[in-house]
């Protein structure tokens, strides 16, 4: 989106401490495995939004809108009941459109890098029938190594050990609020905050909503203004962290969350390091992983959009427009997917 070298090793290091010191001290003041990472889901919308021409400054404002959007649902219960109104199967649709380019380019990816890639998609076949918690993260991990060691990363150089730490100065766009900040807010609650909550209150963790998205929603106002998207609740993480494995004892296991923070802070020491590595290697290969890590979740947003009868034409609407990658008024696809199916469901609840 914009962002000098230097400006991506600074989100990235700022990122992840604010993961590690949101785990901890959420999980040290609540006593409750609070795991806080990155948005997936969210990530890839991003990355799908940088041929909007826009710039990074304007990207940064956006950013911060988002954040005051969270902490306003946390603040306010009602902003948190009018997000939930606007059907599950279109939001899945959406996600399943933003989705789909980054699943699509691990197939293009397998066929013009097939030593690289096909060892990757048999290693998470293989693990996603047997493991499948670790299918994405052996097979993404395999994925880095194999890049490593082939010529496509011989321009490849360390550079310092720790990223110059640059403040980026926001700019309000109201193109990119509604392009970047108003999508991606969505996207954050309907694929990371609202299931966190509901697998941490599964494993029988009642997590104080309103306090979890306020302190969230600060930290990432924080981080945004040296380049970082958000700070949000764990999904798969946070089953890891709230399950039995972690530790018998259900009072106990807001240590394996805090440990991970630990974690966190660790990998931003050698922030500089991947953040080159990212930018050495053909941006194919480094999207063919990505495609990987979502294929789940597109799977899963896909089986959501289409499931109630009622709602498969504007699930199919949002999905097709969010999957076609338009832009218009300089407003990426995401936002009109969003928009088209909530006006096909509108129509179709007042025609039945």
């Amino acid at each position: 989106m914009g962002a000098s070298p230097a400006q991506i090793s600074t989100a990235i290091a700022i990122m992840l401490l604010g993961y590690g010191v949101l785990s901890i001290g959420l999980s040290m003041w609540l006593k409750m495995p609070v795991s806080i990472v990155w948005s997936t889901p969210g990530a890839a919308f991003l990355a799908s939004s940088a041929g909007l021409g826009m710039s990074f400054h304007a990207a940064v404002g956006a950013f911060i809108f988002s954040s005051f959007l969270v902490i306003l649902t946390g603040l306010w219960p009602s902003m948190g009941r009018l997000v939930s109104k606007i059907p599950p199967q279109i939001s899945a649709a959406m996600l399943a459109g933003v989705i789909f380019p980054f699943v699509a380019s691990t197939v293009h990816a397998a066929v013009d890098y097939p030593v690289l890639i096909m060892p990757v998609v048999i290693s998470w076949l293989i693990l996603n029938r047997f493991l499948p918690i670790w299918a994405s993260p052996v097979a993404i991990s395999l994925g880095f190594v194999l890049i490593g060691l082939s010529p496509e990363a011989a321009g490849y150089s360390p550079g310092a050990f720790w990223p110059e730490v640059e403040v980026i100065s926001p700019v309000f766009e109201i193109g990119a609020i509604i392009a970047i900040g108003i999508p991606f807010y969505l996207i954050t609650m309907a694929s990371q905050n609202l299931p966190g909550l509901a697998i941490m209150s599964s494993l029988g963790y009642q997590l104080p909503a309103g306090k979890v998205l306020t302190v969230t929603g600060l930290g990432s106002v924080v981080t945004a203004f040296f380049g970082g998207f958000g700070l949000n609740l764990a999904a798969i993480t946070a089953a890891l962290n709230a399950d039995s494995h972690a530790a018998k004892d259900p009072n106990r296991r807001y240590i394996a969350a805090s440990f991970g923070g630990v974690v966190y802070i660790l990998f931003a020491i050698f922030t500089t390091a991947f953040a080159a590595f990212v930018l050495a290697v053909p941006r194919e290969l480094l999207l063919a992983l990505a495609g990987i890590a979502l294929i789940n979740t597109f799977a899963n947003s896909l089986k959501t959009s289409v499931l109630d009868d009622s709602l498969r034409l504007p699930a199919v609407v949002t999905f097709v427009i969010g999957a076609a990658g338009i832009s218009v008024l300089g407003i990426g696809g995401a936002f009109w997917a969003l928009v088209a199916g909530i006006l096909v469901w509108l129509l179709g609840r007042k025609n039945p």
